[in-house]
């Protein structure tokens, strides 16, 4: 089959679309996807070698995000069957904490992420867990059931589950990447007040095209602009997935009692905080790097429902993936980026 694999030549990382060894299934409980489509993500590239001249001995393929047809079932497997159009959940958890047993295995210290510890996406062929293996639903296709499982669920526990974003309250939206096109997709559907800030101008035409009710120029004085929408109040909720010099900004643009939710730092992790502002104004921080297996149902069920579609910017083949991750490097991108394998 053809699959991506990362090299450094020169001291830098290349990928390459090059011939591997179909996956076998590895244990009983494994179902083997003819990938159709998988979504493009920052950490699917972050584990590089800056010193070797190949891809390590080894080395996972990437990619943590994918959609496909189950074409083979390990002897275990008895919920799904051959044919199956199926999205896949990109964590396991080690199955005997603490964490795992409270159904949380995101926060499994052991956990194991497709693309990272085991084969990945970006390939014609994936070996996933029966259990990861979700139907896709009603209404997506391939490359829109692929963009979900790590930026949309994670927007989907920090919005729904943690910050416990309601009807009518304003959800400002920092940077317009594909965090923010999920944030823009699910807060519509629950009828918030969008309001978006970006540097881009296309950007924001977008995301007004989407239903943000006001967009604003993130290259100006952003949060005095938000609190004058606002009557000076501020906004609910903010999603921040750029952080560095955001970061004080995101907290200064909010309301008393409002809530900051973060699973990015595009612009750095280090971020000025004046602890000042958090408790006297009574905010809430939240963190998420992802959902849980639960939380994945109800973002799956949501769209069936919803019809609600994600944002796609690009779909790329597979032999183009080092173009799709230079796009995404480059913060050009309004919404997820998609390989698709087989072309």
């Amino acid at each position: 089959m053809k699959a991506i694999r990362i090299h450094a030549r020169d001291g830098a990382a290349v990928l390459y679309c090059e011939d591997a060894a179909d996956p076998a299934l590895a244990a009983p409980g494994d179902v083997l996807v003819k990938v159709a489509a998988a979504a493009v993500n920052r950490a699917d590239f972050a584990p590089r070698s800056s010193t070797s001249t190949a891809a390590s001995a080894g080395a996972p393929i990437p990619g943590s995000d994918g959609a496909g047809t189950i074409v083979a079932l390990g002897a275990a497997v008895g919920h799904l069957k051959v044919g199956d159009a199926v999205c896949c959940y990109p964590l396991a958890g080690c199955g005997g904490c603490a964490e795992c047993a409270a159904g949380c295995e995101q926060r499994c210290a052991a956990r194991s992420v497709l693309g990272r510890d085991r084969d990945g996406t970006f390939a014609e062929y994936a070996a996933v867990p029966a259990k990861n293996c979700f139907a896709i639903p009603t209404g997506l296709g391939f490359p829109a059931a692929a963009a979900l499982p790590s930026a949309y669920l994670a927007v989907w526990r920090l919005l729904m589950t943690q910050a416990r974003l309601q009807p009518g309250e304003s959800l400002l939206i920092v940077g317009a990447g594909g965090v923010g096109a999920a944030a823009l997709v699910l807060g519509r559907a629950l009828s918030a007040r969008l309001f978006v800030v970006s540097r881009d101008p296309g950007k924001r035409a977008k995301a007004k095209a989407l239903g943000a009710e006001h967009v604003v120029d993130g290259r100006g004085d952003w949060v005095k602009e938000v609190r004058n929408l606002t009557g000076k109040r501020g906004v609910d909720v903010v999603v921040d997935s750029v952080g560095g010099a955001c970061w004080s900004r995101s907290l200064a643009a909010l309301a008393r009692g409002g809530r900051l939710v973060t699973c990015g730092a595009v612009d750095g992790g280090y971020a000025r905080t004046d602890l000042r502002r958090v408790f006297w104004n009574h905010l809430k921080i939240f963190g998420a790097a992802a959902g849980s297996r639960e939380e994945f149902r109800r973002l799956l069920d949501f769209f069936s429902l919803s019809g609600a579609q994600p944002v796609i910017d690009r779909i790329y083949p597979l032999r183009d993936a080092a173009q799709a991750e230079r796009r995404m490097k480059e913060g050009a991108a309004f919404g997820k980026i998609i390989l698709t394998a087989g072309a």
